[in-house]
């Protein structure tokens, strides 16, 4: 039940916010620049707001966690379609997507949770690639029907669809979903939301995945801007693009999963990290739809190797009482990376309007520096950490 949530949540984001940024961009008038602060603005709230349902996920449960964001994404989605479909002012519209980003996110560090609380460790790879598997399924319908229906219809008409996509996750979960916390904690303040910095192993693991989420996040609003503004594709073309990615990972995420299953975990995210690297290089010299489908492929490894690992990282690490925090906490740094993401990349869009070698070059060795501090990282954590009880000889 929640891999088919997770299935619905994305299809419900990838079919409207993917599109945003050339919104922003091509009708509302703003630069590149603006669109990456914009971006930015609401991944650091966003963040912030992941963090403290973690706690409250590790406070009351999961699932009251999950069905009070279901609510606030459903009434968010349906206001922004109102406002878009009425042209009102841009600001309310940059608002309205700052508390959606919000709602949405929010859910993750309940349900996360709630994964590692019913997996035993030596599983918990795999099961984050099967739960990922339906993630992007609903990746890949999103996109092909938000591009399609772009074609006719206003954008407004995104948001629409995305309301009524939030209130079937929210009939799912109050039906089918039980809570999977047998034992809540005190409210956590504040102080112990940050508490999980304290864990050093932890700490450097999230600080390296921040440099290479930088990277990743130029998925959303650069790449949008780049094949549609700068090659001429489709909106239909991008969204095309997302489809592939999405199909990719439903079709090759677990039995690649099974197949890295005995390598260690430090390895697995730097070969990760580096096909990052080579994928997104590749769109310094992509200049037909077929080449841009084959580095959208590569970069689709990387994210089939890397994403589960990191999540079975954070599951080993964090205390069973405590689970929502780790996880809100590494949330916290992937968002602040997927936020820096597009204004990095969209001030490089900017800066480099000739020079597609600068903007993905540059964005490439980001990657490749955070592969290099994986590797030192599973080497010190080999040495010093005990992780929990469980077998060093996995990192």
């Amino acid at each position: 039940m929640l891999t088919l949530i997770g299935l619905i949540n994305s299809a419900a984001f990838s079919l409207s916010l993917p599109f945003i940024s050339l919104y922003l961009y091509q009708e509302r008038g703003l630069s590149m620049t603006q669109v990456g602060l914009v971006i930015l603005l609401s991944g650091f709230v966003s963040a912030i707001v992941q963090m403290v349902a973690g706690a409250l996920a590790d406070t009351y449960g999961r699932k009251p966690v999950m069905l009070l964001t279901a609510v606030g994404s459903a009434v968010i989605y349906g206001a922004m379609a109102v406002l878009i479909g009425f042209n009102m002012p841009v600001m309310l519209i940059i608002l309205s997507y700052v508390l959606l980003r919000c709602t949405l996110v929010a859910t993750r560090p309940a349900s996360q949770a709630m994964i590692a609380d019913l997996t035993t460790k030596d599983r918990l790879t795999e099961t984050y690639g099967m739960v990922r598997i339906g993630n992007n399924l609903g990746w890949a319908i999103g996109p092909m029907l938000g591009g399609f229906l772009l074609i006719g219809l206003p954008y407004a008409y995104l948001f629409g669809v995305g309301a009524v996509v939030c209130l079937i996750t929210l009939y799912i979960t109050a039906k089918y979903i039980n809570e999977s916390l047998s034992n809540s904690v005190e409210w956590v303040s504040l102080t112990k939301i940050f508490s999980a910095g304290k864990d050093r192993a932890f700490l450097w693991f999230t600080i390296l995945s921040i440099l290479l989420f930088i990277v990743v996040g130029q998925f959303i609003s650069t790449l949008s801007v780049f094949t549609v503004d700068r090659l001429h594709f489709s909106e239909a073309d991008y969204g095309m693009l997302l489809t592939l990615n999405g199909l990719m990972v439903f079709a090759l995420q677990y039995p690649v999963t099974r197949i890295l299953h005995n390598v260690s975990k430090s390895h697995v995210v730097v070969m990760g990290s580096l096909i990052y690297a080579v994928g997104y290089l590749m769109f310094a010299w992509t200049t037909s739809l077929g080449m841009a489908f084959l580095a959208m492929s590569v970069i689709t490894m990387g994210e089939i190797v890397f994403a589960p690992t990191t999540l079975a990282v954070v599951g080993d690490l964090s205390p069973p009482q405590q689970r929502g925090r780790y996880m809100g906490f590494y949330g916290f740094s992937e968002m602040l990376g997927f936020s820096l993401g597009p204004m990095v990349g969209g001030a490089l869009l900017d800066a480099h309007p000739d020079s597609s070698l600068s903007v993905w070059g540059t964005l490439a060795a980001l990657a490749v520096m955070s592969a290099v501090g994986f590797y030192i990282w599973g080497r010190v954590v080999r040495k010093t950490v005990s992780l929990n009880g469980q077998s060093l000889s996995r990192y």
